[in-house]
């Protein structure tokens, strides 16, 4: 059983608000930071996504969910590219554990089984999730949701908090 508490991400379609809608539908502990106006590319971001607003836009949104994290979880498909990139040079710059999963390396089931043993490794309680906007990614949404039920689904009672 891993110690794994609460999902965050910054809300932007794809990846990110994946991992709060797996969360949510599992009746997990999701937040995190969104930038101010609840900014995302196709509007503002639903209320029903319980983000805090951060000034300073994307870039400071990706940070402080970084900092704010016990670790990283960056979903992507290929090399990294935009804020992706930018969300792993964050966890170096603050020395936070950051797993790369790459989708066309993988199934869901198989990311899902290094996600878990990465969990397991590192004292993680709060997870960041990140990865491509919806727009850069078709393959995002599904993929990152199908791993995030499977890890959710074998954290053990913590879900239950």
């Amino acid at each position: 059983m891993s110690g794994l508490e609460r999902i965050v991400s910054g809300g932007q379609t794809g990846v990110d608000r994946t991992a709060l809608d797996a969360a949510l539908e599992a009746g997990f502990p999701a937040g995190g930071w969104c930038p101010a106006g609840r900014q995302a590319e196709d509007g503002p971001i639903p209320e029903r996504y319980p983000l805090r607003e951060l000034d300073g836009g994307y870039l400071a949104r990706t940070e402080r969910n970084v900092i704010d994290s016990d670790a990283t979880l960056i979903v992507h498909f290929g090399p990294l590219s935009g804020g992706t990139q930018r969300t792993f040079e964050f966890c170096r710059k603050h020395r936070k554990p950051c797993l790369l999963v790459d989708g066309t390396e993988m199934t869901p089931d198989q990311a899902a089984s290094k996600v878990l043993e990465f969990i397991g490794q590192h004292p993680v309680a709060t997870l960041n999730v990140a990865g491509p906007r919806a727009s850069g990614e078709a393959r995002a949404y599904p993929f990152a949701h199908a791993l995030l039920e499977k890890v959710l689904s074998q954290n053990g009672d913590t879900n239950s908090r």
